[in-house]
This record gives structure tokens, C-alpha cells and sequence, in this order.
């Protein structure tokens, strides 16, 4: 047992070297520090909960209040989403996610000798089975 734990460390540090995972690890850091990205997302969070708790008012709501506080939201969310640190850091997790997917696939390949469905998107509510 303790052979399986020894290559599943040593895969896991072939992995963190993995230029996917260092560029990720990069990206997190370039999204962390971004000032004008993290104020966008503070007030983007902070106009979702006014936004709900205008929309909780039922009947008594202000919808001019409502429009105006859904505009910015909605202007923040393209800043946010063009935002080049957040673009780059949502491209590396793509990337790393694939990795994982290839590396996970591999591995049941040597363990069930059949080769994964290469349509195969790892969401079973979207699948007609395995076999």
C-alpha cells in the first residue's frame, strides 16, 4: 500500500512542475494582486447583496433602484471578466483541468485496460454510460 502513496506522491511532484500548474500558480498570484480587480470584485459583491436585498422587498421594492444597481453590476461583471489577470487565470485552470482529466483518464486506462471515451466530460448527467 505504502507503494501506491510513494507514486502517487511522486506523480503529485512531477505535477507541481508541470509548466500548466507553475503558470496557474503564477496567474493565482497576478489575480491576487490585481488592485483594480479585486476593488471591481468587492463592489460586485457588495452590489449582489443590495440587489437581493432590494428584490426581497416584494412589493415595497424600488425597481429605478433595482435597474440602477443591476446596471453597475452587470458594468462590473464585463470589467471584471476583460480584466486580463482574471482572463489568464480562468485560461491556466482550464488548462490544468484538461491535464488532470488526461492524467485521470490514463490512470483508469491502466486500471480497467480499456481506453476512456475520448467524448468523455466527466459530467455523468451528460452521459449515456460508460461502456
Amino acid at each position: 500500500m505504502t507503494e501506491i502513496f510513494d507514486l502517487a506522491e511522486k506523480l503529485g511532484q512531477a505535477l507541481k512542475n508541470d509548466a500548466r500548474l507553475v503558470a496557474l500558480e503564477e496567474a493565482k498570484r497576478a489575480y491576487a494582486a490585481d488592485a483594480s480587480l479585486q476593488a471591481a470584485l468587492a463592489e460586485y459583491d457588495v452590489q449582489q447583496a443590495a440587489l437581493r436585498e432590494e428584490i426581497a422587498k416584494g412589493e415595497a421594492r424600488d425597481l429605478h433602484l433595482v435597474d440602477a444597481i443591476q446596471h453597475r453590476a452587470d458594468e462590473l461583471y464585463r470589467q471584471i471578466t476583460e480584466n486580463g489577470a482574471f482572463v489568464n487565470l480562468h485560461r491556466t485552470q482550464e488548462e490544468v483541468s484538461a491535464l488532470m482529466n488526461r492524467v485521470n483518464a490514463a490512470i483508469t486506462q491502466e486500471i480497467t485496460g480499456e481506453e476512456p471515451d475520448a467524448s468523455c466530460t466527466h459530467d455523468c448527467r451528460t452521459c449515456k454510460g460508460c461502456h
